[in-house]
């Protein structure tokens, strides 16, 4: 995997391991030998390590992490290549990430093309440098740039990496040739100070200021994370120890830190992630065999949050959007936000003025559907209500081309009621976005019976061009997303009733790890928005229901949320709601005694005795619920794997990465563990159907010994649920 040639004086050593030219074990061995092979050659007076492809090399292959390591390891080879008696000069195109930077950092010199991608990414899944990146990038840099950079594991353009010292120099074009034509200005030239172990961190002196100044921003920044904190701490022994006591404090804690639950559930979601985009039908239609239709202009109905939202994420990707609303003021309102918020965007450096203009060019108000004839795509985005819904997609039908996609935004209806409204049902499919639709990056992709596969991968493909993870599921009530969080939110309100408080519940869903607890994403999302949405589900139920109400055709409920609407009190919007918010700091919620007042009240006007809930009770009721509905999500092939239900509660529900989500979670406690304690809860709780055990949990768990996740859905098939 290593390709080994030369050119006159030169030794070329290039790295071929398409598609990232990942360090794995023949690659190491291939740079090693090469390496040994030209320093045994006459005629080579210099070496270049170059990546064959579009990249030079970006880092260590991640599955052979969790595996025994055979061969050399990196740290061997990069001995080997600062040892070396004849200059090695690093030529990096594309990315020099991870062990692909240490490499770099083990040979002479660098030189990189103008646009190559420097980093230490090793900290977003839970590790940090362990081939001495550590303590050799601050002997280039300083301590500052090499505390931030491999704390938050950014990459950085090749004029940062220059600009600190990483790159010797940087050309516009074939960068192999640049290092060919750098060759000539080395070769012969003493390489002891060119050996990073030789020499030292210029700024030692200030290590524990800086190393303080670091640590106070990690820790609000990175809360919880235990690796960016490991990292400060080894790039501070840079500067504190010698080479070698510092090299070997790094490969203890990388080894700390490679058996530590939150990296194993970071590298779980790396993977995981990935492999949300590779969609399968029931039809045998999957990702890999199915050409996507090319959207070049869309349509968004409904000119409020959401509607407003999607507009910005469409335009913000170069896709031209006529935004529907027959309310002008509104209209003209949501215009003046979506600039208001890509202003935002050029403040954050996230554009710039000019790309704002012209994102601003390719949106158009209109008040009428009649102006959507001509797109490709149209998301509705109106609220949540099927004869509202239907009635658009039944005009939109007659409307739109033939060949138009009709996509909405519901957050809980069927599909199909709304396909039905239409004569292309096979051209209907649901795109759930999350509020804010420019700020959250899951979207929930949702197919119907009839929903064709060109409609899918087409939505599929436009979520990737405007930046969104999207997972595909099939329709049901609730989808994925929201019937998987409901009886974790509704746990959360059955626990204030039983005794807690809403600032109680929050706290130790914080402190598991969630930025948030449920009553405070309630007050932030509109309780508003909750009331509306039971309103809409008990109607088509055919229910009314009071303030009173205990039990929903046998099922348990609370109105809690409910009294707090009649009180007027909708959450952030208007200062009050399961919290109270001052004027002075519109975002920082108080613990009101007026809700604690009203739950009282309200518990002894039901008759409910309320006790001391533990904190291990908030975490199990909260997560084993979602787990259980989870796992009948999978024995309904709603969802198609469990890493989309994780990747799902990642991006839609910001379930700590390291905790990798509610299945992962399930795997780590024990499937035998979460069934039992599930089983306990459904005797108890007999009135809420959430704790029926899942048939296919059952099973899993029936299993004398675990049964990993990747073979979980197999269960489906072969087991008679």
């Amino acid at each position: 995997m290593v390709d080994y040639s030369v050119d006159r004086n030169l030794a070329i050593l290039g790295i071929n391991n398409p598609p990232v030219n990942a360090l794995s074990f023949h690659v190491r061995e291939g740079l090693f030998n090469g390496i040994k092979q030209a320093n045994a050659d006459r005629r080579v007076e210099a070496i270049v390590i170059t990546g064959k492809g579009k990249t030079y090399c970006s880092g260590a292959d991640i599955r052979e992490f969790s595996i025994p390591s055979a061969g050399k390891g990196l740290v061997t080879l990069g001995h080997r290549i600062e040892d070396s008696d004849k200059p090695v000069i690093s030529a990096i195109h594309g990315n020099a990430l991870g062990g692909g930077l240490e490499i770099a950092l083990f040979s002479h010199y660098r030189v990189a093309n103008k646009n190559a991608k420097i980093g230490f990414p090793e900290v977003l899944i839970g590790l940090l440098p362990g081939a001495e990146g550590t303590i050799r990038l601050p002997r280039v840099t300083g301590l500052a740039f090499a505390m931030d950079a491999i704390a938050s594991g950014r990459r950085f353009d090749a004029q940062e990496a220059h600009k600190h010292g990483i790159l010797d120099t940087i050309c516009d074009g074939d960068v192999l040739q640049e290092a060919k034509a750098f060759s000539k200005k080395i070769i012969g030239q003493p390489l002891d100070q060119r050996r990073l172990s030789k020499t030292h961190v210029k700024d030692a002196a200030d290590v524990d200021i800086k190393f303080e100044e670091a640590l106070a921003q990690i820790k609000r920044k990175y809360r919880g994370l235990i690796a960016p904190i490991l990292c400060l701490k080894s790039v501070r022994n840079s500067a504190k120890m010698s080479f070698d006591e510092a090299a070997a404090e790094e490969m203890r804690l990388f080894g700390e830190l490679l058996t530590s639950s939150q990296s194993i559930g970071l590298r779980y979601s790396f993977f995981a992630e990935r492999s949300a985009p590779k969609w399968k039908l029931p039809c045998g239609a999957c990702a890999d065999n199915t050409t996507p239709v090319d959207v070049k202009t869309t349509g968004v109905i409904g000119a409020g949050t959401m509607g407003s939202g999607i507009a910005v994420c469409l335009i913000r990707a170069g896709i031209p959007v006529i935004l529907v609303e027959k309310n002008q003021k509104m209209l003209d309102q949501a215009i003046k936000t979506i600039s208001r918020i890509l202003t935002g965007s050029v403040k954050l450096n996230r554009m710039t003025e000019k790309q704002r203009e012209h994102s601003l060019k390719l949106l158009k108000g209109a008040s009428t559907l009649d102006e959507l004839a001509g797109v490709d795509m149209v998301i509705e985005a109106v609220y949540e209500n099927l004869e509202l819904k239907r009635e658009i997609f039944h005009q939109l039908d007659k409307i739109c081309k033939s060949s138009t996609l009709l996509c909405s935004n519901t957050s809980t209806l069927d599909i199909d009621n709304i396909a039905s409204a239409t004569q292309r049902p096979d051209k209907v499919v649901g795109t759930h976005f999350f509020a804010p639709a420019y700020i959250m990056r899951l979207l929930e992709n949702v197919y119907g019976t009839k929903t064709s596969p060109t409609t899918v991968a087409t939505v599929m493909e436009l979520g990737k061009r405007i930046g969104k993870i999207c997972v595909l599921v099939k329709t049901c009530y609730a989808f994925v997303a929201n019937r998987t969080n409901q009886p974790f939110g509704a746990e959360a309100s059955f626990m204030v009733e039983e005794g807690a408080l809403p600032q109680d519940v929050d706290t130790v869903l914080e402190n598991f790890g969630m930025p948030m607890g449920p009553f405070k994403v309630s007050d932030l999302s509109g309780i508003d928005v909750g009331w509306r949405i039971r309103q809409e589900v008990a109607k088509a139920l055919g229910l009314k229901l009071t303030l009173e109400t205990r039990y929903r055709m046998g099922e348990r409920i609370t109105t809690l949320a409910d009294r707090l609407y009649e009180m007027g009190r909708y959450g952030i919007k208007t200062g009050k709601g399961w919290y109270r918010y001052e004027p002075t700091n519109p975002r920082k919620p108080i613990p009101d005694p007026d809700v604690a007042k009203m739950i009282q009240k309200h518990c002894m006007d039901m008759g409910i005795e309320r006790r001391n809930i533990p904190a291990q009770e908030v975490i199990e009721r909260c997560l084993f619920s979602a787990i259980n509905e989870s796992f009948r999500v999978l024995e309904q092939r709603i969802a198609e794997k469990p890493e989309d239900i994780d990747v799902i509660w990642q991006y839609g529900f910001s379930f700590p990465r390291y905790g990798g989500g509610p299945m992962f979670y399930a795997s780590q406690v024990g499937l035998k563990k979460v069934f039992e304690k599930i089983c306990i809860f459904h005797e108890q709780f007999p009135y809420s159907s959430h704790w029926v055990p899942s048939d296919l949990l059952r099973k899993l768990a029936s299993h004398s010994t675990e049964i990993p996740m990747d073979k979980w859905t197999q269960f489906i098939s072969s087991s008679k649920l």
